[in-house]
């Protein structure tokens, strides 16, 4: 991108799941010992990721193969969650500025039975399939030949707040699953105001007699309870490009745009492309195969492979960059692939790295106290500091003035 003029921007890039290490309250949730970085790294025998390391990311927490450096490129420290929760909505929305003081309801014993009454009665069907806390993988595989017999949506849920629904891309349609996901998404409203619902379709059965998730899900977030960071920059005249499941999580309101992807790369690429952008404005990216792929399936080994293939792509990053653009990147959860006795998400604290191009030394930045710092230096950043008033801003640090 030599030679492209444009205005400065701030880019997030949020690695789903990626944690740095158990938050105090973690046994409040089920996941003292839980390091997602850390943990993973241990199980493959160290990770190789020198371009993240060389911005600081082995002074966050003990990484094997990643050794802290005093001569860092980029800053690094780690983020407190101040929400109640460990979920995709609340850590974004608390990125952006929303603290929520309660979590999102769970449903460990599945939904009542008057939820699942109300959602059939809504949408038509008979029943449904399935309404306990399940691994999306497992329950397409165990309930498959029910649902394509039966044409009965499976409904299921996790540790978090989530109402899921799976079903066959042909025997039931997607266009028929987003319109039940729909449903369910005005449906769920007062105490069971769920943090999201989620549209799995999936495909099958192969020869083996396996079905198998793809990528057109889509997710319906419940939208923010008052104005966000994106609100602010919206008003401010500062478009949000989102990439990934971005728009959904904030079930679109401030949201310029928010391109689908396909997988982790196809992520990056749109990444890359956002950043090129000639036009002013904020990018706020999230790549899901963390979480949705290997951390709540604890596969370590390609958990691991991801980070690395990341790590590669991270100079295509820098180099579309411009001088004086701001590279935050971060996580909004934890989901550690190694717990055996969780395949849900983790009370984590989350990694922080700051890169603004030009500045070719970092800092610590030690512990902050909220993922609302991350929001409150993207508005500094744009010349709205203080606006949101929910975190603190690390822009002078990170600019060495």
């Amino acid at each position: 991108m030599t030679g492209t003029v444009r205005d400065p921007r701030a880019i997030v890039l949020v690695l789903d799941s990626v944690g740095a290490g158990e938050l105090p309250d973690a046994a409040e949730y089920g996941d003292v010992g839980s390091n997602t970085l850390g943990n993973t790294a241990a199980a493959v025998g160290g990770l190789a990721m020198p371009n993240l390391g060389a911005m600081g990311l082995g002074n966050i927490t003990d990484i094997l193969g990643v050794s802290p450096r005093v001569d860092t490129v980029g800053s690094w420290g780690k983020n407190a969650e101040r929400s109640a929760g460990k979920d995709t909505t609340t850590g974004h929305w608390e990125m952006m500025g929303v603290v929520l003081e309660h979590a999102f309801p769970t449903y460990p014993q599945g939904f009542p039975d008057d939820v699942i009454a109300e959602f059939c009665r809504l949408t038509g069907y008979e029943g449904v399939l399935g309404n306990t806390v399940a691994s999306g993988t497992v329950i397409i595989n165990e309930l498959g030949d029910e649902h394509m017999a039966s044409g009965l949506p499976i409904v299921y849920t996790s540790a978090d707040s989530v109402f899921q629904i799976a079903a066959h891309e042909e025997r039931f349609g997607l266009d028929e699953l987003y319109r039940v996901s729909e449903i369910a998404r005005e449906m769920l409203v007062g105490e069971h105001h769920v943090g999201r619902v989620i549209a799995r379709p999936f495909v099958g059965p192969d020869e083996s007699g396996t079905y198998t998730r793809t990528h057109r899900r889509r997710d319906y977030a419940v939208k923010p309870f008052e104005p966000t960071v994106l609100d602010l920059l919206q008003d401010g005249g500062v478009p949000v490009f989102g990439v990934g499941k971005i728009g959904d999580i904030f079930a679109w309101q401030g949201i310029t745009s928010s391109p689908h992807v396909t997988d982790n790369m196809d992520g990056f690429d749109k990444l890359l492309a956002e950043v090129r952008r000639p036009e002013r404005g904020f990018v706020f990216c999230n790549l899901v195969d963390f979480d949705m792929l290997w951390g709540h399936r604890n596969d370590a080994q390609s958990y691991a492979a991801g980070l690395e293939a990341v790590d590669r792509r991270m100079p295509e990053l820098l180099d579309a960059m411009v001088d004086g653009d701001l590279l935050i990147i971060t996580a909004d959860h934890g989901c550690d692939p190694t717990t055996e006795w969780s395949t849900d998400h983790s009370r984590e604290y989350t990694p922080l790295i700051v890169k603004v191009k030009g500045v070719d030394a970092g800092v610590d930045l030690g512990i902050r106290e909220t993922f609302g710092d991350i929001g409150e230096t993207v508005l500094d950043f744009y010349g709205l500091r203080d606006r949101c008033g929910r975190g603190t801003s690390f822009l002078r640090e990170v600019r060495g003035r």
